[in-house]
């Protein structure tokens, strides 16, 4: 299953050059080309004409979309079989003894239920998208478009983020802010734009085509889940199969032959499974404690000091719980708990000034791009301040003291404010 689907992250590197240019198979998926560009320009190459004749709901996009749908449905197949595997040939009619019947049902179908449940919460739990208020207007665009330098660039988004009071820290390199030429507008902080989804995902982990989904901020959790329990599936029906398959080793089972082929494949099934799902769920259990998604373990996250692949480590427990909750009694349930709202992230640096408090973006401009309200950014608020603490801002007055401020006291970062959660 650790499958990971090519993304798009930025378009733009520390040299200036556009990753990911050129022809690729995901652009003739998406139906648009896709030239190479400078780093000051953003236009949008035109489709060509043979992609405009299938168009978004053409039958290639159809044969597509279905497609992606092959591994759900593989997956469901073998579920199916193997519960009639493990239900009917091993616990009807080759289990003597009642109480063992009843137990291992019992046990199975508890396993059963907790994962098909965080197994469809993963799969149609569709991911929010960026707010409104972070899409740049057609005057910003055009901006963009015209500017003559890399430095002309990062002044117009600058300008834009502290327009808009947006509470970006990241960076596409330290100097640029990150922004996204094929949505318009400026990536949240750990969003990144997902080629197969053609949008912009908050706190995106990966594309994982096993559930036909990204795995991101809203339903990383359920993915968690469905590692965990799908492995606990896996181990139930190995434990029990187990003394099954010792027997037929020794020669002592005189079940039938059509029983024995189907118990013995879902042993070994299930041990494959195990095995896999084993070294998969340990990953993202050290992701989880390191608060460090799937695409920040292979590129730290850039902020104005550097790459910091530590940036957003708040501690182990501080960690489980921006993902879990603080909510114990539902940690383990397929149950949206997560922390926060997607959009901004205490970092290991402010974490101390934040008292635990995700609240992050005042929402009353929060509805998507797509028209869909997340229901999980309600009642938040944001104090976007732009004086800096005070024994900052002591030392600061020392050294501009005689300076001709004209206010006498500034803000050591003054083009970009300070967003207290």
């Amino acid at each position: 299953m650790n499958n990971f689907t090519d993304y798009e992250e930025d378009y733009q590197d520390g040299t200036g050059t556009r990753l990911g240019s050129g022809w690729s198979w995901s652009s003739c998926f998406r139906g648009s080309g896709r030239g190479t560009w400078s780093y000051h320009r953003v236009r949008m190459t035109q489709p060509h004409v043979e992609d405009r004749r299938e168009g978004p709901g053409g039958a290639c996009r159809t044969c597509i979309n279905i497609t992606k749908w092959m591994p759900v449905l593989f997956i469901c197949t073998v579920i199916s079989w193997s519960y009639y595997a493990f239900v009917i040939q091993l616990c009807i009619f080759a289990m003597r003894q009642l109480w063992a019947q009843i137990l291992s049902m019992a046990i199975y179908h508890v396993a059963l239920v907790l994962f098909l449940w965080s197994y469809w919460q993963t799969i149609f739990t569709t991911s929010s998208r960026v707010p409104r208020k972070f899409r740049m207007p057609p005057n910003v665009m055009e901006r963009l478009e015209n500017a003559r330098s890399e430095t002309e660039l990062t002044e117009v988004l600058e300008e834009f983020v502290r327009t808009q009071q947006l509470p970006v820290q990241t960076r596409a390199h330290i100097s640029q802010i990150r922004y996204c030429e094929k949505c318009h507008i400026i990536k949240p902080d750990r969003a990144h734009h997902c080629s197969v989804c053609g949008y912009c995902v908050l706190k995106m982990d990966h594309h994982c085509p096993w559930v036909n989904n990204c795995v991101c901020f809203d339903n990383y959790k359920f993915f968690i889940l469905f590692l965990a329990y799908a492995f606990m599936y896996c181990v139930v029906i190995f434990v029990i199969s187990f003394p099954y398959f010792i027997d037929f080793w020794r020669g002592g089972w005189d079940a039938p032959m059509q029983g024995r082929f189907h118990i013995l494949f879902v042993f070994f099934v299930a041990a494959m499974f195990a095995i896999s799902l084993c070294s998969l769920l340990g990953y993202h259990c050290y992701l989880v404690t390191r608060n460090r998604s799937t695409l920040e373990s292979f590129r730290s996250p850039i902020f104005r000091n550097g790459p910091d692949k530590k940036g957003f480590n708040l501690g182990t427990f501080n960690n489980f719980t921006e993902v879990f909750g603080e909510d114990k009694t539902k940690w383990f349930l397929p149950i949206f708990t997560s922390l926060g709202d997607g959009i901004s992230f205490p970092t290991r640096h402010n974490w101390g000034t934040l008292n635990g408090n995700y609240n992050s973006l005042d929402t009353a401009d929060s509805t998507p791009i797509s028209g869909r309200s997340p229901d999980h950014c309600v009642e938040v608020k944001v104090e976007a301040r732009t004086e800096p603490e005070s024994s900052t801002l002591q030392q600061h007055n020392l050294n501009n003291a005689g300076s001709g401020d004209r206010n006498g006291i500034t803000s050591p970062q003054k083009d970009t404010p300070l967003v207290y959660f």
